[in-house]
């Protein structure tokens, strides 16, 4: 393993491979669900929650956990949206998000390693510092509207 080191807390990223992550994309009346990660990698930017696959969990289970740990919320899947790779000096992570259901009138409340969780207006991601790639993900699985 090696360690990346900076503002925030180190982790650690496998030398063999990369790591699967999971995703829940929550779109509701117009507004998706994201959270302000409180944490490297990408700390201080916007998100849909989400984060590692543990060892014996399937990437839908990783999906729902990590909604209600980085959110507060339980949700149900719905169907796999798509996936991302991501690499970079110090990680290389697989992404596979899912469309996921919640609760109507959820309100979600920050947790684990999100400073913030809401639901925000579809129309005002591009105000918004997101994690790079996330827009054009969005963008290209259907969930925003082109410009």
């Amino acid at each position: 393993m090696i360690s990346s080191a900076t503002d925030g807390p180190s982790f650690e990223v496998p030398e063999v491979g990369p790591v699967v992550g999971a995703g829940a994309v929550v779109v509701d009346d117009g507004r998706i669900l994201l959270v302000r990660r409180g944490r490297e990698p990408a700390r201080g930017l916007w998100s849909v929650p989400g984060g590692k696959v543990e060892r014996g969990e399937s990437v839908g289970q990783a999906v729902l956990r990590e909604l209600a740990e980085e959110t507060g919320l339980t949700g149900r899947l719905l169907e796999p949206l798509g996936w991302v790779e991501r690499i970079g000096p110090d990680h290389h992570f697989v992404i596979i998000d899912y469309r996921v259901a919640v609760e109507p009138d959820a309100e979600p409340r920050p947790g684990d390693d999100a400073d913030e969780a809401r639901f925000v207006p579809l129309g005002e991601l591009t105000g918004l510092r997101l994690v790079p790639g996330l827009l054009d993900f969005l963008r290209s699985h259907g969930v925003v509207a082109e410009d």
